[in-house]
């Protein structure tokens, strides 16, 4: 049975599957179809019945991160406008505006991780595969950050859920596969903290992504861990401010390793779909 609303975010061209998925049982059961889109007149806007334009500038480069981190923002507001008439929401409704606030002042603080990015580039490029651990929101950081690896460095990479680390890819863990692990202050916190203890007790070699001020991340700099620190912010935002470190360090391994930052081997700006 398909939800009263339902939300398209496409980031790519126009493509059968995605036109079909709107035009057909979505607003034959009577859906309200909304499109959330870079781009004005894309096939997602003409085909939706309403929308959300991005406006988050042309994308020149294939992996197009701008429309990933203008997505969440939309996204979000979105959920504060849908919650606006909840009373017992309005605590977390009021501490998310006031994030959204502070938001370009935390961007600001994250790139300043560029330097550091690059030379933790420097030690990965080498590498065969990566591997990126999240969980809860930051799961799709992991997504992301995999993907941009994969796509612009040409690395083999996977972002992993956490929660299904011993159902396979804790076989692959040892001292030469470097690992990033996404740890921030959200309600996940305290698993993720027992998912590093887990991989560093199989040597792993380990990066961790915490906020400034996570003092429970402290031990691990002594345990031969790399930790990158980003400000904090509620948990629905906290994913922008994390894969913003995760961007410029797929950015470093491409341009070090010799590769077109904007025009990925083989990948093009429109991607289709065949027809079932």
């Amino acid at each position: 049975m398909l939800p009263p609303c339902t939300l398209l975010g496409p980031r790519s061209g126009p493509s059968h599957i995605k036109i079909t998925i709107n035009r057909g049982p979505a607003q034959a059961k009577g859906a309200l179809c909304v499109g959330i889109t870079n781009t004005v007149g894309s096939a997602i806007s003409n085909a939706t019945h309403c929308g959300v334009h991005l406006n988050a500038g042309f994308e020149i480069g294939v992996a197009s991160t701008k429309a990933y981190t203008a997505q969440i923002v939309a996204l979000t507001m979105m959920a504060l406008l849908l919650g606006a008439d909840s009373r017992a929401k309005a605590p977390k409704r009021i501490a998310a505006m006031r994030a959204l606030a502070r938001l370009p002042d935390d961007i600001r603080e994250a790139l300043k991780l560029d330097d550091d990015m690059k030379k933790l580039a420097e030690q990965m490029k080498d590498a065969q595969s990566l591997i990126f651990f999240g969980r809860g929101y930051n799961y799709s950081t992991a997504l992301e950050a995999a993907l941009k690896v994969k796509e612009v460095a040409l690395i083999h990479s996977e972002g992993i859920n956490a929660g299904e680390m011993k159902h396979g890819p804790l076989a692959l863990v040892d001292e030469n596969l470097p690992i990033i692990v996404i740890a921030t202050q959200d309600n996940m916190h305290r698993k993720m903290e027992s998912v590093i203890q887990q991989l560093l007790a199989r040597s792993a070699k380990l990066v961790i992504l915490c906020n400034t001020g996570d003092g429970a991340m402290d031990q691990f700099e002594s345990r031969n861990c790399t930790l990158i620190r980003v400000p904090r912010t509620v948990d629905a935002l906290q994913p922008i401010v994390n894969i913003l470190p995760l961007q410029l360090l797929s950015y470093h391994l491409t341009t070090i390793r010799g590769f077109n930052v904007d025009q990925p081997r083989n990948l093009a700006k429109s991607v289709t779909v065949t027809e079932d």
